[in-house]
This record gives structure tokens, C-alpha cells and sequence, in this order.
């Protein structure tokens, strides 16, 4: 088992398969220019498959593909197919925007992927125009039903509270789990990128949204079997969960149990730092599956105890949701 020098047992990766997106939504694209990491730069599958292999070897028990949005790649189910078959995986999940999920929802689950985390930060389509760019709710609430009858589950929606933009949406969002089993997860906004459109003046507290949540009655807490950060809690007599990821406010430092490979073969012991390992570096080499390993060791020894002070440079959709 992988375990970094100040004894947190890491079994976590999440991999970004590529850095594109069919959105633009605001707080994950920059302001004025939109650039794509070069095509020859992103890992191949067979990059990815040869990464993974030895850190699964080391003790990575749970992935998360990611990207940009993951289901524009090519090939993503065939791969997904490859890496369920290859390992006695305790987890395989995907995270995406939904709006191309209904499509293929049956095909991922037959594949072997365990579940799916879908972003929805409205259920107002013109909103979520205003927010993504594009028009594609509907797309996206297809998807979040296929997913449901596939039995992705547990299938969790991931809500960025913005203040002044969706906030007025908390409850109705909550309200979901009454009559779904979802788990929707309000997460506080993260200054993440250089470029990206965070702003002090949209930032919403974990502790703003519970108080907004009053009306619907205690929040029990709940027990569950994941490896992310999330604090889980349900409303009496609901079909689903309500799920907080306060990455702000509380920090998660000393639970963390993951480390992140982004599209062009960087490892990144930590979300809020820009300290990278070049690990494509070594995929071109002879004999090269020990210092495979010894890169991914270094990445967990490098995980620093806390979250660093400032804001990475590098945008969401470019390191990995």
C-alpha cells in the first residue's frame, strides 16, 4: 500500500484523459482566450494504460477518469473496458457534464464502470445556458436519467454554489433527493487557473448553504463507502443524499487519499500546488517500469501536509476535475 511520509494511506488517482470540453462554463475557462494542450502532448491510451498498470501495482485501488469532459475522447469505453477487465479495481468511476452521457450510459456500465458524478449547477436550461455556454439541459438531465437506469450508481451531481448566479437554486436542488437517489453535492468554489473567473464576490460557505437548507428539515449525517472528501448527509424520509465538499472553508488535508495524473503526463501530488512530476518523460525509454514506480512514489512523498497558500496556474478542465 502507498503511504506518504505523514501517514495517509494513498489509494486514489484521478486521471485526466484529455483537456477538452464541449462546455465553456464559467469558473473552469478563462476569461478572453480558450487554447487546447496539442494533440501529441495528451497520453495515449496504451501512455495511460502502462501508468496505471504500475501504480495499481503499488496499491491504487480507486480511478476516476476525468477530464475537460472525458466522453468527447475517442475510444474512452474501449478503455474503460481494458482497465476494468486488467485489475480488481475497488472503484472505477467517471466524472462529465452529462450532455453526451444518455447515449452511451448502458455501454459504460457493461464496460465496467462502477458510477458517475454528473456537473449540473441549475435546473434552469436558460441558467445553465448563462453559466455553460451552450443549451444543452435537457442533454444533460437525459443523461442524468440513463444514468440512474443503468444503475451507475451511485449517481452524484456535482453543484458549484455561485453566489448572485445559482444560490437562489439551493433548495430546489436539494429537493432532488427527495424524489431521486441521487446525491447532490453543493462544493464551494475554488480559486483554480490562472485566467478563470474566480471572484471573492461568488464564493458561497458550505455553512451559508446548510443554513439555506433549514426549510427541509435536520440533516442526518450518513456513513459512506467512498474515497473523496465529501461530508454525506440525508433528509428524513429522502430517496437520496446531500453531500458537502467545503474545499475552502474546512480543509481536507489530512484525509486526502489521492494523487492526480493530468492529460499531458504530468502527476500532481496536490490540487492547489503547481509542483508537477513529468512522468511522460519516461514512456520512450528502455526498462523503464522501476522508474515508473519510483516517479509515482515521488509524487506521494511530495504531498505536502496541507493546502498550499495561492492559486494554481493551471485551469480545472487542464489538471482533472
Amino acid at each position: 500500500m502507498l503511504k506518504d511520509k505523514f501517514g495517509r494511506h494513498i489509494d486514489y488517482m484521478r486521471v485526466s484523459v484529455t483537456d477538452r470540453c464541449n462546455l465553456r462554463c464559467i469558473y473552469c475557462s478563462q476569461k478572453d482566450a480558450f487554447s487546447w494542450i496539442p494533440h501529441g502532448e495528451i497520453l495515449s491510451y496504451e501512455e495511460l494504460f502502462e501508468i496505471l498498470d504500475q501504480a495499481v501495482k503499488l496499491g491504487i485501488r480507486r480511478i476516476r477518469l476525468t477530464g475537460g469532459e472525458p466522453l468527447v475522447r475517442k475510444g474512452l469505453i474501449s478503455f474503460i473496458r481494458q482497465i476494468s477487465k486488467a485489475w480488481g479495481l475497488k472503484d472505477l468511476s467517471l466524472t462529465t457534464n452529462g450532455t453526451l452521457l444518455a447515449e452511451v450510459a448502458a455501454e459504460l456500465k457493461e464496460s465496467g464502470l462502477t458510477r458517475v458524478n454528473i456537473s449540473l449547477d441549475t435546473l434552469r436550461p436558460e441558467r445553465f445556458k448563462e453559466i455553460t455556454g451552450f443549451d444543452y439541459w435537457h442533454r444533460v438531465w437525459a443523461g442524468i436519467e440513463a444514468a440512474l437506469a443503468t444503475k451507475l450508481a451511485p449517481v452524484k451531481i456535482n453543484v458549484v454554489v455561485l453566489r448572485g448566479i445559482n444560490d437562489d437554486e439551493i433548495l430546489d436542488l436539494a429537493r432532488l433527493t427527495l424524489h431521486y437517489p441521487l446525491e447532490v453535492r453543493f462544493i464551494e468554489f475554488m480559486p483554480v487557473g490562472k485566467g478563470a473567473a474566480w471572484e471573492k464576490k461568488y464564493f458561497y460557505s458550505t455553512k451559508e448553504v446548510i443554513e439555506r437548507l433549514r426549510p427541509l428539515g435536520p440533516l442526518v449525517p450518513v456513513v459512506t463507502q467512498g474515497g473523496g472528501p465529501a461530508h454525506t448527509f440525508c433528509i428524513s424520509g429522502a430517496l437520496g443524499k446531500i453531500g458537502f465538499i467545503s474545499a475552502m472553508t474546512h480543509h481536507f488535508c489530512a484525509t486526502c487519499n489521492r494523487i492526480r495524473l493530468t492529460a499531458d503526463g504530468r502527476l500532481r501530488p496536490c490540487l492547489f500546488s503547481d509542483y508537477e512530476i513529468n512522468i511522460k518523460s519516461l514512456l520512450r525509454r528502455p526498462h523503464r517500469t522501476e522508474e515508473i514506480r519510483a516517479y509515482i512514489k515521488q509524487a506521494v512523498d511530495a504531498k505536502p501536509r496541507d493546502r498550499l497558500q495561492g492559486r494554481p496556474q493551471r485551469l480545472m478542465r487542464s489538471i482533472g476535475g
